[in-house]
């Protein structure tokens, strides 16, 4: 795909440190990023609702620790790399900005009044993405692909994960992915492969 010589992921991974570093050097810890900061940069219901809309875009570039950053940009990695072999530029961007927005609208709309950072939401969505187009481009059964995708999700939920964030990324992404691949060209298509073989959990 023309995705893979811009090589968007590692750009979207240099942003994301860049600006871990920016804020690091805000709250004055290296490690913790201050819940001052986050609730500046991050998505906070309360503020959103009160006029701070750039929050629901900022907030997929923050991340409270050096540890949560670690383990997003891990997978960010692990998709972002396979998403690159799927899908154009455009798409590619499409499916993580508008991904990562529709995750934390959903979490806005329906969420309690919490702060929420990182771009778990926008990875869940060029997961879902790939699964669904790795089986809808060889014309296979989507339903091995939604029940592992649905999987996933569940089993990284827990204490301080913004569930509806994951969900909306994830609906999205698998919505977008598999519109993708109904409309491409045959010669356009994937050839058949294990379209989980890089799946891992977040």
């Amino acid at each position: 795909m023309g995705c893979e010589k811009y090589k968007p992921t590692y750009i979207l991974i240099a942003i994301n440190v860049v600006v871990f570093i920016y804020t690091a050097i805000l709250s004055g810890n290296a490690f913790q990023i201050s819940i001052n900061v986050q609730a500046q940069w991050g998505q906070y219901n309360f503020l959103v609702f009160n006029g701070y809309y750039y929050q629901l875009l900022t907030s997929m570039f923050i991340h409270a620790s050096i540890f949560h950053l670690v383990g997003n940009m891990l997978f960010l990695l692990i998709f972002g790399l396979r998403g690159e072999e799927m899908f154009s530029l455009p798409e590619f961007l499409t499916v993580y900005i508008a991904g990562g927005l529709f995750g934390n609208i959903l979490s806005l709309v329906f969420g309690p009044d919490f702060i929420s950072v990182g771009a778990s939401g926008a990875i869940f969505a060029l997961f879902g993405a790939c699964v669904i187009y790795g089986r809808r481009s060889v014309r296979q059964s989507i339903l091995g692909a939604l029940v592992y995708a649905f999987f996933l999700f569940f089993i990284n939920t827990g204490d301080n994960v913004n569930i509806l964030a994951h969900l909306g990324g994830l609906v999205f992404g698998l919505m977008l992915g598999y519109f993708i691949a109904t409309r491409r060209k045959p010669d356009h298509q994937e050839k058949p492969r294990n379209p989980y073989s890089v799946a891992m959990p977040f």
